[in-house]
C-alpha cells in the first residue's frame, strides 16, 4: 500500500526495477531457471530496497527514463494527437447541428447559435458564452451565410455539413482576426503570436541555463573518476565514493541527453512560429491591399486570404500545445536530478579539483584529435572510416551514444566522448568511436571482448541499457553466470500460450420463411387462393402525393449489314459476221459456187468511243 500510493501506480518503474534486480549478476538470479518461492520473496525484497531508496542517482535515472519514455513524442504525433482530442471533443457540438431536423422558426434560430457556437469552439477565439464574441461571431458569419439559407444546409449530407461547418470556421475566424487588425472587433482574441515568442526565449534561456548547470556537474563528475582511476590519482580520491559518483555521472549524462532533444525541439518550435508570423504578416496585408476601404469586395478575392490567415493562427495554436508539452517536460525532468547535487556538495568537488583542469567533451575531443588519427594499414583486417571519406555519415548509427567502449571498460564505466574524426570503427556493421588513437588500437585488437564487458557493466547500472542505448545487444550478451556454465548458450525464454477453437466452422442460417406448422401453411394457401378473385384498388395518400413517375431512355438496337461477295461485269465485243456466195455460182452453171465470209466485229475501244 506504501509503495502504490508513493508511486501513483507507475507500473513500468516497477518493472524496471525488476529487470534491473534480476540482470545484476551480484544478486545471482539466473535468466535460465524457475525463481522458486524463496528466490520470489528475496526478489521482492531488493526491489523494495531499492525502490525506496530515497538517496539513489541510478534509482532516479530509471524514473527519468520512464517518464521521459511516457510523455514524450514527436512533433507530428503529438500535433496529430492534439487534433484527434480536440475533434472528439467538438463531436457532441457537431452532431446536434448535422443531425438536426429544424422546421419552424424558432428551431432554426437555434440551429443558427449552435452553428456560431461550433465555430467559436472550433476557432478557439473566445469562449461562446460571452455575449460581446457570440455577437462578433454572429455578425460575421451572417456576412457569409445568412439565417435564410439554413433551408439549403439541412438539405446536405452529414458529411458535406460537416466541411461546410469547416469552412465557415476558417473565413469566420479570418474575418475576426481582420477586424482585430484593423481595432474594429477581435474581443477576446489574445496575442498569440507575441506571447509565443516571449514565452519560447524565456523557456530557451531557462533550459540553455539548467543544462549548462548540469554538464559542468557531469565534465565535473568525469574529471574526479578520471582522475582517480589513473596511475597518478589526485589528493583527496580517498574520500571519494566512486559509486555514488558514477551514478551521479550518468543521472547528468542522461540529464543532458533528454534535455538537449527537448532543447532542439523548442528551437524547431521557435523557428516554426517565425515562420507563420512572416506568413500571417503577408495575408494581412494582402487583405489591406485588396480591401482598401471598398465596400463591396468579391467573394473569390478575399474568402482565399481570410482562410490562409485562420490556418496561420491554426499553427499558431498548435505551436501553443508543443510549447506547453515541452516546457512541462522540462520542468518534470528537473525533479530526477536533484538527489545527486544535495549528495555531493559543490564544496567537496571544488575540494578534490582544487589545482585541476576540468575538459569539456569538445575540449577533450579537440585534444585526442591533437595527439593522431588511426592509421588504417595498421589494422588490415579491420574497416576503419572517417566522416570525410564518406557522404553521409551523418546517417550512421555509432554505438554507445557516441561514448568510447574502450573508456567503458578501462575505466569501469567511465563515459568519455569519442571523436569520429579519429576514426571509426566499422565491426559487424556497427560503428564504434573512441577517445584516443590508442583506445581505438587496443580495442580494435579484440572487439568481442569489449563488448561483452560493456554488457556486463550494464548488469551492474541497468540505466546504462537506455543512456548507451544497448537494447539490441543488450539481448543477445550472455549473462555471467552461464559463462560459468558451458552447457547452457543462452537464456531459456518462457511465455504463456493459449488457442481458441471454434464451436460452429460454419455460421448457422435460419430460413425466415419456415413454417413447421401443417394448418399455418394450409392458411397461407387459402389467402393465396383468394387473392386470385379480388380487384386491386389504389389511394392518394399524403406520404406519396409528391411522388412522381420515373422514366427511362434506353437506346435501340441498331441496324447492321455486312457484305459477303461482290458483283462484276466485263465488257467484250460483240461478234458480227457477214456470208455471201450462198445462192449459187455465176451465170454460168459450169461456175462453182464460192462463199465469202466477212468478219464485222468491232473492237471494244471503237464500241465505248
Amino acid at each position: 500500500m506504501v509503495i502504490a500510493k508513493a508511486w501513483s501506480g507507475r507500473r513500468d518503474i516497477f518493472v524496471d526495477a525488476v529487470k534491473a534486480t534480476i540482470i545484476d549478476p551480484e544478486n545471482h538470479f539466473g535468466l535460465e531457471k524457475t525463481l522458486s518461492k524463496e528466490d520470489v520473496l528475496t526478489l521482492i525484497k531488493v526491489c523494495v530496497s531499492k525502490l525506496l531508496d530515497k538517496k539513489s542517482p541510478a534509482l532516479d535515472t530509471v524514473k527519468m527514463q520512464v517518464y521521459h519514455d511516457l510523455n514524450y513524442t514527436t512533433r507530428s504525433e503529438l500535433l496529430e494527437e492534439h487534433i484527434v482530442a480536440f475533434e472528439l471533443r467538438l463531436q457532441p457540438i457537431v452532431r446536434e447541428v448535422t443531425d438536426s431536423r429544424a422546421r419552424n422558426r424558432d428551431e432554426l434560430e437555434l440551429l443558427y447559435r449552435k452553428v456560431v457556437s461550433c465555430i467559436l469552439l472550433r476557432s478557439g477565439l473566445g469562449s461562446p458564452t460571452e455575449i460581446t464574441i457570440v455577437r462578433e461571431a454572429t455578425a460575421a458569419l451572417q456576412s457569409i451565410f445568412p439565417q435564410n439559407e439554413l433551408g439549403t444546409f439541412l438539405a446536405l449530407k452529414k458529411r458535406d455539413k460537416e466541411t461546410q461547418l469547416q469552412e465557415f470556421t476558417r473565413i469566420v475566424t479570418g474575418i475576426r482576426l481582420f477586424n482585430r487588425d484593423c481595432g474594429k472587433g477581435g474581443f477576446g482574441i489574445d496575442d498569440l503570436p507575441t506571447i509565443l515568442k516571449e514565452a519560447i526565449s524565456a523557456t530557451l534561456q531557462s533550459i540553455e541555463e539548467s543544462r549548462k548547470h548540469v554538464v559542468e556537474k557531469a565534465n565535473c563528475y568525469t574529471a574526479i573518476l578520471e582522475k582517480c582511476q589513473s596511475e597518478n590519482p589526485i589528493n583527496g580520491c580517498d574520500t571519494v565514493d566512486c559509486n555514488l559518483l558514477t551514478a551521479a555521472m550518468y543521472n547528468a549524462r542522461q540529464y543532458e541527453a533528454f534535455i538537449t532533444c527537448t532543447q532542439e525541439d523548442m528551437v524547431t518550435s521557435k523557428e516554426q512560429v517565425d515562420k507563420l508570423l512572416q506568413h500571417y504578416s503577408n495575408a494581412i496585408q494582402q487583405l489591406h491591399n485588396t480591401v482598401q476601404g471598398r465596400s463591396a469586395v468579391p467573394t473569390a478575392a478575399v474568402y482565399p486570404l481570410f482562410i490562409e490567415l485562420s490556418q496561420a493562427w491554426t499553427g499558431f495554436q498548435n505551436e501553443m500545445v508543443v510549447m506547453g508539452v515541452l516546457t512541462n517536460i522540462y520542468q518534470n525532468l528537473l525533479q530526477f536530478i536533484e538527489c545527486h547535487e544535495d549528495l555531493i556538495p559543490q564544496e567537496d568537488i571544488s575540494r578534490v579539483l582544487e589545482g585541476e583542469v576540468v575538459h569539456s567533451n569538445e575540449e577533450r575531443r579537440k585534444l585526442a584529435l591533437s595527439k593522431g588519427k588511426v592509421v588504417p594499414h595498421d589494422f588490415p583486417t579491420m574497416d576503419f572510416v572517417f566522416p570525410n571519406s564518406v557522404n553521409n555519415f551523418e546517417q550512421f548509427d555509432i554505438q554507445y551514444k557516441g561514448y568510447c567502449g574502450w573508456a567503458l571498460v578501462k575505466f569501469e564505466g567511465l563515459l568519455l566522448p569519442g571523436n569520429p574524426d579519429i576514426g571509426v570503427l566499422n565491426y559487424n556493421n556497427n560503428f564504434y568511436t573512441f577517445c584516443s588513437k590508442e583506445a581505438a588500437y587496443e580495442f580494435s585488437q579484440d572487439p568481442p571482448m569489449y563488448i561483452t564487458h560493456v554488457g556486463d557493466l550494464a548488469r551492474k547500472h541497468p540505466e546504462l541499457i537506455q543512456l548507451l542505448e544497448l537494447h539490441s545487444q543488450f539481448a543477445t550478451i550472455t549473462p555471467r553466470m552461464q559463462v560459468r556454465s558451458p552447457s547452457i548458450n543462452k537464456p531459456v525464454a518462457r511465455s504463456d500460450g493459449g488457442t481458441q477453437t471454434d464451436t460452429h466452422i460454419q455460421e448457422a442460417y435460419t430460413d425466415p420463411l419456415y413454417q413447421w406448422n401443417e394448418w399455418e401453411l394450409r392458411r397461407k394457401a387459402m389467402k393465396l387462393a383468394n387473392l386470385r378473385t379480388k380487384v386491386t384498388h389504389s389511394t392518394q395518400t399524403v406520404l406519396s402525393h409528391m411522388k412522381r413517375d420515373n422514366a427511362t431512355q434506353v437506346y435501340l438496337p441498331r441496324d447492321g449489314a455486312s457484305q459477303t461477295k461482290e458483283d462484276a461485269a466485263t465488257s467484250v465485243p460483240c461478234p458480227h459476221t457477214f456470208v455471201a456466195g450462198l445462192r449459187g455460182g455465176g451465170t454460168h452453171k459450169s461456175q462453182p459456187t464460192v462463199m465469202t465470209k466477212v468478219d464485222l466485229t468491232l473492237d471494244i475501244e471503237q464500241v465505248l468511243s
